[in-house]
This record gives structure tokens, sequence and C-alpha cells, in this order.
């Protein structure tokens, strides 16, 4: 069980949701992780080399924040930073883990592209 932070406290006694923090609360219980993580498994790195890889759960949660808000690499980075409801939606906990950094989100958008990852096929 994670501990709770105190804005995490802070947060749950408002009176109000924001819309906001509404859509990711539906887009995290109708995505299926699952299957979306095993898409990505086989062109991810498996951090033999060079430092370990973030969670490719964490990366798609990331790129797609980056897509539904139309936001910059270093944007949406900000953004994670700036508001709870995208904390909360990328499970980010400031006493365990960091924000992956604009270079990090940058690669794992090049992995999808170049491996044409979330592309429908024109026979669908």
């Amino acid at each position: 069980m994670k501990q709770e932070s105190f804005s995490d406290m802070e947060y749950r006694c408002r009176k109000k949701k924001t819309k906001r923090e509404e859509f990711l609360e539906i887009m995290d219980e109708i995505i299926p992780w699952e299957e979306w993580v095993s898409l990505v498994v086989p062109h991810y790195p498996t951090g033999k080399r060079g430092r370990p890889p973030i969670e490719i759960e964490t990366m798609l949660r990331m790129y797609l924040l980056q897509c539904w808000f139309s936001l910059s690499d270093e944007g949406v980075e900000d953004a994670i930073y700036d508001s709870y409801a995208m904390r909360k939606f990328m499970g980010i906990n400031f006493f365990e883990q960091d924000v992956p950094d604009a270079t990090t989100l940058l690669h794992f958008r090049h992995l999808l592209e170049e491996k044409g990852i979330g592309k429908l096929s024109s026979d669908q």
C-alpha cells in the first residue's frame, strides 16, 4: 500500500473535482494498460546497458498526457509537476520518484513512431 502524502490528504478534502481530473480518472479505467504495455515490451530497452529504463506504463501515461493536452515534451514535464490531477494519473509520488524528463519522453515518442506502435492499419 502506498503511503498517502499531504497533497493527497489535502486534495481528498476538496468539494469538487476538476473536469481534467474526471477525464483522467475515466481514461485510467478504460485503457487496457497491460495490453498496451505488451505492445511496447518487444521494442523497449532492457536496461542491460546504461541507466535502468523507466517503466513502460509510466512513459505511456506521460505520452498520452502530451497528446490529450497538446503539450510539448518540456510542457508535459512541467504540467505533471504543476498539476495534481496529472501527477495522480501518472501515479507519481515525489517522495518515491521523479517525473521522467522531456528527453526521456522524446526518445520514447520516437520509439513509438519508428516501430509504428499505435498506428491504425488501413485494413482495420
